[in-house]
């Protein structure tokens, strides 16, 4: 309906006008088709036995998933999964904190040379930085074994052994991915408006006061936008693993997505590895549901909308 009242004839509009709204929608339709086909292949396939192995397959149900829920294999690669993404998000969330702050209470030359240099991680992709800290590592020419010996520690074990192994993979995880927490964080930090500390520091409130009351709250938009890229990126993780040790020793660091890739392509049963990145997508889309949700709650909050 028109501003006078009138009803408006679609028909009448000019056609590059009545055509424009599905314009604006078809790229994004056309991306929701080219996810949805695989995604809806993937369960389909998963009910069945489908293989490299066979021309044909038949649909057996659910045989595909309660023999993997079933299985110790799956329950190991689902431990794995999330103690992975647990202690990579944790380790790079609480560096990606500290050194956006201390970037941040800094206006000298050495920490505008830091937010370049720190950046740099960023720009090397994750199979290659695994290469080269395996060469760091090297119990012979690593840089990282001489420093070591240098306090006094030989032949430490690091990807070589099960007790070490994680510790080596997350180590190299936050190597790469710290700086994105750090720029993330610290575009926050330097978006929040200066009053309230000017405020609280005339009142001669205390650095652990400003950042418990003021920093944090109307810092928790920016901490769980990086959250939610971290965690999912930790728990899908697939390539440092696989550089490093290739879920080794023996099955140590097998998660989800090593297991469905052995299962799929090394002994070629498709369908029964497809279970493990269906049950990987639904622990993704409910965690991120969920750091969604208290994002914006978050952002509402920091806003002045809700208490």
């Amino acid at each position: 309906m028109s501003e006078t009242g009138e009803t408006l004839d679609l028909n009448k509009l000019p056609f590059k006008t009545r055509v424009r709204p599905y314009l604006i929608v078809a790229p994004a339709l056309i991306i929701t088709i080219g996810i949805m086909i695989p995604f809806i292949m993937a369960i389909f396939l998963s009910l069945t036995n489908y293989s490299f192995r066979r021309p044909s397959f038949t649909f057996i149900a659910f045989k595909n998933w309660s023999r993997i829920l079933g299985s110790s294999e799956f329950w190991h690669a689902l431990w794995v999964t999330i103690k992975y993404a647990f202690f990579s998000t944790v380790v790079e969330m609480g560096l990606g904190v500290c050194i956006a702050m201390l970037l941040n209470s800094l206006n000298n030359w050495f920490s505008k040379f830091l937010r370049v240099a720190l950046i740099f991680p960023l720009m090397i992709a994750p199979i290659t930085a695994t290469i080269v800290w395996q060469l760091m590592l090297n119990s012979s020419v690593g840089i990282v074994e001489k420093f070591l010996n240098f306090l006094g520690v030989y032949n430490f074990p690091w990807a070589a052994a099960p007790a070490t192994a994680m510790l080596t993979v997350v180590m190299i995880d936050a190597w790469v991915n710290t700086s994105f927490v750090m720029l993330l964080v610290l575009a926050g930090l330097q978006s929040l408006p200066k009053s309230p500390f000017e405020s609280a520091k005339i009142d001669g409130g205390s650095a652990w006061f400003n950042f418990v009351n003021l920093t944090l709250p109307m810092l928790k938009p920016s901490l769980y936008i990086a959250l939610l890229f971290r965690l999912m990126s930790a728990l899908q993780e697939y390539a440092i693993i696989f550089g490093l040790t290739k879920g080794g020793p023996g099955d140590t660091l097998m998660n989800l997505s090593l297991t469905s890739y052995q299962t799929g392509f090394k002994f070629q049963r498709i369908a029964q590895s497809l279970p493990y990145i269906l049950v990987l997508w639904l622990i993704v889309f409910f965690a991120a549901k969920f750091i969604v949700k208290k994002q914006r709650a978050a952002q509402r909050q920091a806003s002045g909308l809700e208490s």
